[in-house]
């Protein structure tokens, strides 16, 4: 499903907006694929539901959370998706294990590089 993997490293983040839950286990995870991005969803969410996954709410505790964030340089926003995420700028843990593994990606909306992103959030968050 996917080509060319790099996986940033991963780091313990404290959960946010989600109330009380234990610590989240981050990381990014840059590939190539040829399925769509509605395809790519369906499997992140199949993936998130073997693991045991619920959704009876939003922010409800999680197993597993398994984003999509980009896909290239399309512009997505239908009731199943949202491209690029409509958060993932104002993430600190979302930014940095992205610019760790393609610095140079850039965000269509903003056409700024991760590592331009990361570094305009500053010591925020």
């Amino acid at each position: 499903m996917l080509d060319n993997l790099r996986v940033s490293s991963f780091i313990q983040t404290q959960p946010v907006g989600v109330g009380d839950q234990p610590l989240f286990l981050n990381g990014a995870l840059v590939g190539w694929s040829a399925v769509s991005p509605e395809e790519l969803l369906d499997l992140l969410q199949a993936i998130e539901r073997e693991r045991g996954r619920e959704r009876p709410f939003v922010g409800a505790p999680r197993t597993l959370d398994l984003d999509l964030i980009l896909v290239g340089d399309l512009v997505v926003n239908s009731e199943q998706l949202v491209l690029p995420h409509p958060r993932f700028r104002t993430r600190r843990f979302v930014l940095g294990p992205l610019a760790e593994v393609a610095p140079d990606l850039v965000d269509p909306v903003t056409g700024r590089t991760m590592r331009e992103l990361l570094h305009r959030l500053g010591t925020k968050s």
